[in-house]
């Protein structure tokens, strides 16, 4: 078999002996992790609601001898293991903890109990990989083996744009912080294997929302009107295609609609008309001339058409770029855990996240936590309701990030 193709800038290395890395996770941990996890599923929470999932998270520090703090949001909360967080010394180790308000459609014991709510991205998995890679670090602080401390960041409302890292970040979390870390599930790698990449590995995501406006009627008189539902489904259409020819081809730049509303009856032209979507872009350049690009094409497609146009246009997220050093961290601990096959290349995605607004104050790297069961042919893709991981992937990311943390301190 031959090795995986490496990222431009990783460097490939020897599979570390496993037995010289502390952190393993215990089989009785893995046990409670697991049954945590699914607690969560079954519990899911909305962005800046999370006060339950804050509070379970919370409890579980403290019987460890931690102690975490709330953030001053309400929802969400930092704890520091191994000592006092000093001047820019510290790694953290990221979680979002929200979920999305879409129903859960899977036949599963832990289905989620809360109607129109599922953790269909993951994070419920996340927060149980930083939070057993917690109780697995605080062991090792009290014996001695981890030399540079480690701040636990439990982030509410990724899925809120602009992103509760915002929020997060105003509140203090990178305060001493070095370098910042994270996972995100991914159901195209197995579970047992990370994806990575040095550079950008997301795109940055802004929301679009459009209103026109103008004289309704008669569907027999439309002359007499603005046709609004031409206007609207003609703004549907050539808003994208000028864009195209607008931006640089190479940044990406995509503009997909998600909600188009207007009119009651079928013989009654409106008088107003409705869309939303989202705007997604691979890079910084494109990213931040999109607003004024998207009202200035939103305005000459609605002019012709005698519509007037009201644009709100949300900024979101920039792109995620994996530094160079953070991303090579993560490769080596995952060697060290698993072994070199347990890394593969992965592609830049188009989804937004907003672990990026970190990455625009300390350097950092996310990888791909495989959660696809190996052999199965389905992909329960996120964003839907019938998402699932493979529960394998928690003890991963656990090992992952205490093998980070110790080889970050330089003691292995």
């Amino acid at each position: 078999m031959s090795p995986e193709p490496q990222a431009a800038g990783i460097t490939t290395t020897a599979s570390a002996d496993e037995s010289a890395l502390p952190g393993a996770l215990p089989e009785a941990l893995r046990t409670e992790l697991t049954a945590f996890r699914r607690d969560l599923h079954m519990h899911p929470e909305l962005g800046h609601q999370e006060f339950r999932t804050t509070a379970a998270v919370k409890a579980r520090l403290e019987s460890a001898g931690l102690q975490p703090r709330v953030l001053d949001t309400g929802t969400g909360l930092v704890c520091d293991i191994g000592g006092p967080v000093g001047a820019g010394d510290a790694l953290a180790l990221r979680a979002d903890i929200d979920a999305l308000p879409i129903p859960d459609t899977k036949s599963v014991p832990y289905r989620s109990t809360v109607a129109d709510r599922a953790h269909a991205c993951g994070h419920d998995v996340h927060t149980t990989v930083v939070l057993g890679a917690g109780l697995l670090l605080a062991e090792l602080a009290e014996q001695g083996l981890l030399p540079r401390p480690v701040r636990l960041l439990f982030q509410p409302a990724e899925e809120v744009l602009p992103g509760g890292a915002t929020d997060a970040i105003d509140c203090g979390v990178l305060d001493g912080v070095g370098r910042i870390i994270a996972v995100h599930c991914d159901p195209r790698v197995d579970a047992g294997r990370i994806g990575l990449r040095q550079g950008p590995i997301t795109a940055a995501c802004d929301r679009l929302e459009v209103a026109l406006s103008g004289a309704g009627g008669h569907t027999a008189r439309p002359h007499l009107t603005t046709d609004m539902v031409t206007a609207a489904a003609q703004l549907a259409v050539d808003v994208p295609a000028l864009l195209s020819r607008r931006v640089d081809p190479r940044s990406g730049l995509s503009l997909t609609w998600g909600r188009i509303s207007s009119g009651h009856a079928c013989n009654v032209i409106p008088q107003r008309a409705e869309l939303s979507g989202t705007l997604r872009c691979l890079d910084l350049p494109g990213w931040r001339d999109a607003p004024d690009l998207v009202h200035a094409a939103v305005d000459e497609v609605a002019t012709l058409y005698g519509a007037k146009p009201e644009v709100n246009y949300v900024r979101g997220v920039p792109p995620v770029v994996n530094e160079p050093g953070p991303t090579q961290l993560l490769h080596d601990a995952m060697v060290a855990r698993r072994g070199p096959y347990a890394v593969e290349n992965t592609e830049q995605s188009l989804g937004g996240e907003d672990f990026s607004w970190y990455l625009e104050h300390v350097p950092g790297a996310m990888a791909r936590l495989g959660v696809r069961t190996p052999g199965e042919r389905s992909r329960h893709d996120l964003h839907q309701g019938d998402f699932d991981a493979d529960e394998n992937a928690i003890a991963v990311g656990v090992e992952l990030f205490t093998a980070a943390a110790l080889l970050d301190a330089g003691r292995w």
